[in-house]
């Protein structure tokens, strides 16, 4: 059996079990080769003769095509014998073998669940231990602010504030108004049928002041101001701008991320009381329409209903999601590398972590607030 290319400088012959390899294994004429070697056919359990003393010039790509052909022989159980491949082509086609057997040992082990599972998880805690030595970083940063104030920058940071807070005020403002009447429908059916309607005003109140204006705030900025600011500090550090920056001597710190979380800790509690008085009215829009409850009586149990405390408590968790959102969106923009779709990932994952830390942390508060019945 014969195959010859119609350059007639690669020619691989089959005849009385010799398989006779001639002209130049080169990258440029590989294409060809591999069609020749895929249509090749190995007879079962048979010893073979490499015959390579025809062969007139081999590289990387000529010498891993070799090494394919005695793989699959030896798949197809033939006994192969390599003769006549000149010293310098074995050596390259021993480097081939040893680089796809370390290749075949690490995907063989990477198989196993447990090993899977184990560099998961440590991959994952060394993120934490950066994330951890970020946030340390950033605290020395704010502590050297703190000493010496005229070193804020106060244009990013009034940029940041306009961003992240006024530009959200619509899609914050909608969506809470939105959930005081859901919550506030949800609760008038079930409170009509035992007379208790005017509590629609406590269960709307108390709702949303402690969780659901915090919360909601806080998953919306995480999506817009979270993934814009690992977005902007990614694309700048892919462009080598940040760079740039450390080479004249400006802080990254202190010009990139200071202001955006301190943006944060602004803007974010005044949008959840935005939230909290948007949330409410759409309670009463609601339980006036439901229940016939007036707007006076509404706000007069609403009084009785709601305290300092609980008012409190949304605001106090609204300056930690803010942390916690400024933190994680700047932290996964440094840990972009490499080209503009690891500027994607980790906008995608800055977004993920965010309102996972969010919720985590509300729960957490939950179960501080019972233990010291706040």
């Amino acid at each position: 059996m014969t195959h010859a290319t119609s350059q007639g400088e690669i020619e691989v012959v089959e005849a009385d079990g010799v398989i006779r390899c001639r002209g130049a294994w080169v990258l440029q004429f590989a294409d060809h080769l591999q069609q020749q070697l895929k249509a090749h056919r190995w007879p079962a359990d048979r010893d073979i003769l490499l015959d390579c003393k025809q062969l007139e010039a081999m590289d990387t790509s000529g010498a891993w095509l070799l090494y394919r052909l005695q793989r699959e022989g030896e798949r197809a159980a033939c006994r192969l014998t390599v003769q006549g491949l000149q010293p310098a082509f074995t050596a390259l086609l021993g480097m081939i073998a040893a680089r796809s057997a370390d290749v075949d040992v690490i995907q063989g082990v990477q198989r196993g669940m447990l090993e899977r599972l184990g560099r998961r998880f440590v991959g994952h805690m060394n993120q934490v231990v950066l994330m951890l030595s970020f946030v340390g970083e950033a605290a020395l940063s704010a502590l050297r602010l703190v000493k010496q104030p005229s070193r804020i920058r106060i244009r990013p940071l009034l940029h940041n504030i306009q961003s992240a807070g006024f530009e959200a005020l619509p899609i914050v403002g909608l969506l809470s108004f939105l959930m005081g009447v859901v919550v506030s429908y949800q609760g008038a059916e079930q409170l009509a049928r035992y007379g208790a309607s005017i509590f629609v005003a406590d269960l709307v109140g108390l709702s949303m002041l402690r969780e659901m204006s915090p919360l909601l705030t806080a998953i919306i900025v995480a999506g817009r101001s979270g993934s814009a600011f690992t977005a902007q500090i990614g694309t700048m550090k892919v462009t080598e701008e940040i760079d740039a920056m450390r080479t004249i001597g400006i802080a990254p710190m202190d010009f990139l991320v200071l202001p955006k979380i301190l943006a944060l800790i602004i803007a974010v509690p005044l949008l959840t009381v935005y939230a909290d008085i948007l949330g409410i009215f759409g309670g009463m829009v609601m339980a006036k329409t439901q229940l016939g409850i007036n707007y006076s009586d509404f706000m007069d149990r609403l009084e009785d209903a709601v305290r300092l405390s609980s008012y409190l408590v949304g605001l106090g968790k609204a300056l930690v999601f803010a942390v916690i959102v400024g933190v994680v969106g700047c932290f996964q923009g440094f840990q972009v590398s490499g080209s503009a779709d690891s500027v994607g990932r980790q906008t995608t994952v800055s977004v993920v972590q965010s309102i996972f830390l969010v919720i985590v942390m509300d729960a957490v508060f939950s179960v501080i607030f019972s233990w010291l019945n706040i």
